[in-house]
């Protein structure tokens, strides 16, 4: 394969986090790489990330370029890419996770306890929406769209008194020390199913063998198993990314664990459930196994405690 071409949305994020990727596959396969930026629906449309169906509106012409042979691979954020098999594409590759919190940037350097009843907090996520109402239910949640510095922009715009985003994304951008005034931790916010993880698509089938020594070079088998379980979870549940549910997983000291939380839009209710396993090895294979384990345990819980019963779920039996 003389020339990898690698496919992208055209945001600025979504630009850098490829550019680290190509330059990683560059220098693994000593092939020259081509970043080739595509337009979506969800990069072009302003409705509410909600009734465009879910975050899964920016994978689709993704894909679709992926399908016509338009480029040899894709780069998604994981937390975007919905759980539903794509006929003929596959991950080919899980980069090492960064940092999975989400991040407060306010005005005046306020943090989630500091800011003044009545703030207006921007967020296109409902989970995040859900989390703001059930531990802030004084302040004013404003849906919104758009970039990292569209968002950013309103605070300094003053419309918005602060915004909630991932901390993955504006570290990967270079904004993060600029621009965060608080890291929101991970066992008080669970974040997305994947959120800080990247995922490599390509098609399936036997790929061309210096694009498949390059994936496997960068995947990162731990990010793999934890994101795997997390993603099994929301598919259980739901079928699209934009339900109200955090997940995170861990592996430690030869256990892997595994805790979701599903809200009700409105933060007023909520279920969590916790298992682990202990997987037979760290290979690849027992980690997946380990994982789709805990997954279905933690999610029979959430139903049989009712989740269904006040978030929107579209349940997978």
């Amino acid at each position: 394969m003389s020339v990898i071409r690698v496919g992208t949305r055209s945001s600025a994020l979504a630009m850098a986090q490829t550019t680290a990727i190509a330059n990683r596959i560059a220098a693994s396969s000593g092939a020259e790489v081509e970043i080739v930026p595509i337009v979506t629906h969800g990069d072009t449309s302003t409705d509410s990330l909600s009734s465009l169906g879910g975050t899964g509106v920016f994978a689709s012409a993704l894909r679709e370029a992926l399908l016509n042979d338009e480029c040899d691979l894709l780069v998604h954020s994981l937390k975007d890419l919905p759980t539903d098999v794509y006929p003929g594409l596959v991950i080919g590759a899980t980069p090492k996770r960064a940092d999975a919190r989400d991040a407060l940037c306010a005005r005046n350097a306020w943090t989630l306890e500091t800011l003044p009843e009545g703030a207006k907090v921007g967020t296109g996520s409902p989970r995040r929406m859900a989390q703001l109402r059930e531990i802030r239910p004084d302040l004013a949640v404003v849906d919104i769209r758009g970039n990292i510095d569209t968002r950013l922009g309103r605070l300094v715009e003053g419309d918005l008194d602060a915004v909630v985003l991932a901390a993955a994304g504006l570290g990967r951008l270079g904004r993060l020390d600029g621009a965060c005034t608080q890291l929101l931790e991970i066992s008080d916010w669970p974040t997305a199913p994947g959120q800080g993880a990247l995922a490599l698509e390509v098609r399936e089938g036997k790929l061309d063998r210096v694009l498949a020594s390059a994936l496997a070079a960068i995947n990162h088998a731990t990010t793999e198993a934890v994101t795997t379980a997390e993603r099994l979870v929301l598919a259980r549940l739901e079928a699209g990314c934009a339900a109200p549910i955090g997940a995170t997983a861990v592996i430690d000291t030869g256990l892997f664990f595994l805790t979701a939380t599903v809200y009700s839009p409105d933060g007023t209710r909520k279920i969590t459930s916790s298992h682990a396993a202990t997987p037979e090895s760290h290979s690849v294979r027992d980690l997946v196994d380990a994982a789709q384990d805990i997954a279905e345990r933690v999610a029979t819980d959430l139903l049989a405690g009712g989740a269904a019963e006040f978030a929107p779920l579209k349940v997978n039996k």
